[in-house]
């Protein structure tokens, strides 16, 4: 084998081939990484792919530069996978690589592990004699004694009278030392001048070390999930996928435990992925108090070196059983997957973005070719299709656990109480009415409003002037915490205007309630009420999740205020009231899922509501009360809006009838990227007909100063997928072959969520 196939973490098509010195033929394998010249200058860090002895014709090759691994770090199941997604989402494998590979895996100077540093007696020091004549010589130095007296505790070395009842050395940090005796740095650097103690580097492990496990904390299912259980076991049998739709608190993760405790029984691993860092929060406590240090957790919020040592940790010989973690969780390495849980399957941001590859999680890990448990309360109309077509199996459970009743659910008419002038800003009069009773009776309470930020947008009420980003288009979203205007889209900041620059007016004025503005109203309303937000705003560390949801959890705070976060299957004991601000903002999305994503958000969030003990109350507000679809929310009727909504997809050729790729092209020139989409559009006309819609304009047709253009494929089940994507890459091929285009982007996004 004389040569290596690479893939480089570079969005380029394909795989690129060096040859291999004879100091490393033999040792090179796939999966290794390695260090390669790539154009005139560069080195890149390359995995090796495939060994063949096939010399490339056309160019000079080139030598592999340096072998970085003594053995894989990817193995082919993950191959196959990175492939597949390359394939499937029509990204290259390079933008995979990217995507999947924790950064200190990537760069040429590899992982630095995290080292502390600690502190330890010389040797010459390190007999009872000698530390006598140390304390001696420290005696008229009473701040370097008293560190070295503290590092004698700390260590052990304490009973110098007795060195037979003296404990084996323990080993001292030197933040340890400092925290325990309050002396300085300058103080220990004294004492290591003086020969007495000296400093040494040690690498410290970042992964869990949670205990042993205790299987004895599994709880015994009730009848019901008993029987969801075994007809899980008997799907498997037959379905590689089963969905699991069960009400709200049915008490799926209990289920989910006891088939994690199957697998490690037969030696198998489990992989758990849920769709927002902070579900890992609560679901993680859970685990742990059963699977102990078996369980390891993975997400971006991670350090990148705690990725790396989880990577390592799951090649090596006794790698974590269970892995808990978000989306970016199905690229490790698994030696024995046996299972992969898909906890609130239905969630969007199971589906990646920004950037490349934007692949859906729940796809990849059904590629893993595991079991794979689908589980949910709202199903997403794809899987429950797939469920009911008999491509999955499919399990429900109907009933809460011990026979709770799912929440009462009030449908309140804001536009009447308006009129009325009884609406007290966001607040209907029942809403304010059952949280202070709630709160006065020592329960809790939820009030969930879907956007961030003060107000979503600033207005002049004098000639209609609003504030909008200068390389996006979009409006402002005021933020009165930083008082700062703020695009959601691109992150830029503007200083709030004191004037309108359009007639200058000074009656500028915020339009709109965020989740900022709601917070500040509520405290003046309910002033004794403990309250917290948890947006985007207030979890941008990894840290400020565990904060709040620990907060609201052990009662030190009894209002809780939130975006789509607090709706995806956080469990909280004493809620009894959830509040629904705005049902209306939900639906007036333009996109064909809005009325599947706002059904999904409200009844997800209502489950919040009387989940131990009584029965719960959500106030659902809502200017449009007539709405068919909020009526099958109260009715917690999922059967009756799959019905309908499956029909009108069918009818006008959306998913799961047929299959979306969206065609995306960016230019800095509004006016070329136009032609460009016209053109590219015409192209594709030529080989899928009335398949092709648009090119159109998103309904944010300018994000960080680049134009954007759209255009939909709707393929029809059947289609060969292999023939579309070399169709669209010919077009683009083509396309960029002209000059004026050169800087043109052009991406896919494939079944779009």
């Amino acid at each position: 084998m004389n040569y290596a196939d690479i893939i480089l973490p570079l969005p380029l098509d394909g795989y690129f081939t060096y040859s291999i010195p004879v100091a490393m033929q033999g040792r090179v394998a796939v999966g290794v990484r390695v260090l390669v010249p790539f154009g005139r200058s560069k080195t890149y860090v390359g995995i090796v792919a495939r060994l063949h002895d096939q010399q490339p014709t056309g160019y000079q090759v080139k030598d592999i530069a340096q072998q970085l691994d003594g053995q894989p770090i990817l193995l082919p199941s993950q191959l196959r996978l990175w492939q597949w997604i390359s394939d499937y989402y029509m990204s290259p494998i390079g933008e995979v690589y990217k995507a999947a590979l924790p950064s200190g895996l990537k760069a040429e100077d590899g992982y630095k592990p995290r080292t502390e540093t600690y502190i330890r007696l010389t040797a010459a020091y390190q007999n009872e004699t000698a530390l006598h004549v140390a304390l001696n010589l420290l005696a008229r130095a009473s701040k370097q004694q008293e560190a070295f007296i503290a590092y004698l505790q700390l260590s052990g070395w304490e009973n110098i009278g007795n060195s037979e009842s003296r404990a084996e050395s323990l080993e001292v940090s030197r933040d340890e030392l400092m925290n325990e005796s309050g002396c300085t740095l300058s103080t220990l650097s004294l004492l290591v001048k003086r020969g007495m103690l000296e400093t040494y580097e040690r690498e410290v492990g970042r992964l869990n070390h949670g205990g042993e496990p205790h299987f004895e904390n599994i709880k015994k299912l009730s009848p019901a999930q008993q029987e969801a259980y075994n007809q899980i076991l008997f799907s498997f049998l037959k379905k590689n996928v089963t969905l699991l739709h069960g009400v709200t608190s049915s008490g799926k993760t209990e289920i989910y435990i006891h088939l994690i405790k199957r697998e490690l029984d037969q030696h198998r691993q489990v992989l758990f992925l849920m769709p927002e860092i902070a579900l890992t929060v609560q679901m993680m406590q859970r685990l742990q108090q059963v699977f102990g240090n078996r369980l390891g957790i993975y997400h971006s919020k991670y350090s990148d070196a705690e990725r790396v040592e989880i990577w390592q940790k799951q090649l090596s010989p006794c790698p974590y059983d269970v892995i808990l973690g978000a989306r970016s969780a199905v690229f490790l390495p698994f030696q024995r997957l046996g299972l992969v849980i898909v906890d609130e399957e239905h969630e969007t941001s199971y589906k990646q973005q920004e950037p490349a590859p934007r692949y859906h999680a729940r796809s990849a890990a059904i590629m893993l070719g595991a079991k794979t448990l689908l589980g949910t309360a709202t199903p997403s109309l794809e899987s429950y299709h797939n469920a009911k077509m008999g491509k999955y199996g499919l399990v429900e459970l109907t009933e809460r656990y011990q026979g709770i009743e799912l929440p009462q659910i009030q449908i309140v008419d804001t536009k009447d109480l308006q009129r009325r002038k009884m609406m007290n800003g966001p607040f209907s009069p029942i809403l304010l009415s059952r949280v202070r009773e709630a709160l006065e009776q020592g329960q809790q309470a939820i009030l969930f409003q879907n956007r961030r930020g003060w107000a979503p947008m600033v207005e002049c009420r004098q000639c209609g002037w609003v504030p909008r980003c200068e390389h996006c288009d979009v409006s402002l979203t005021l933020h009165r915490n930083t008082n700062q205007l703020s695009c959601h889209y691109c992150g830029n900041t503007y200083r709030v205007p004191t004037e309108c620059p359009a007639c200058g007016s000074k009656d500028l004025r915020g339009r709109g309630y965020g989740t900022e503005k709601i917070e500040d109203q509520i405290r003046e309303l309910l002033p004794d009420a403990r309250v917290a937000r948890m947006d985007l705003d207030t979890t941008r560390t990894r840290n400020a999740y565990e904060r709040i949801i620990s907060d609201f959890s052990s009662g030190r705070t009894n209002l809780l205020i939130g975006t789509q976060m607090i709706s995806k299957g956080l469990d909280f004991d004493r809620v009894s009231v959830v509040g629904i601000l705005s049902a209306d903002s939900m639906l007036s999305y333009p996109d064909f899922r809005a009325y599947e994503q706002a059904y999904t958000m409200m009844a997800q969030v209502s489950g919040r509501a009387g989940r131990k003990g009584k029965r719960g109350l959500v106030i659902l507000q809502t200017k449009q009360p007539d709405l068919p679809l909020l009526q099958y929310v109260v009715r917690n009727d999922y059967g009756a809006f799959y019905s309908e909504l499956i029909a009108e997809r069918q009818a006008f050729r959306y998913p799961p009838y047929y299959r979306l790729i969206y065609v995306f092209l960016k230019h800095k020139s509004d006016g070329l990227v136009e032609t460009a989409s016209l053109e590219l559009g015409s192209r594709l006309r030529q080989w899928f007909g009335g398949r092709v819609l648009g090119p159109d304009k998103p309904a944010v047709a300018r994000v960080k100063t680049l134009s954007i253009r759209k255009l939909v494929l709707k393929l029809e089940g059947g289609i060969d997928l292999k023939k579309v994507r070399q169709y669209l890459a010919m077009a683009q091929q083509q396309m960029l072959q002209d000059k004026r285009y050169s800087a043109l982007q052009v991406y896919y996004d494939v079944d779009p969520q």
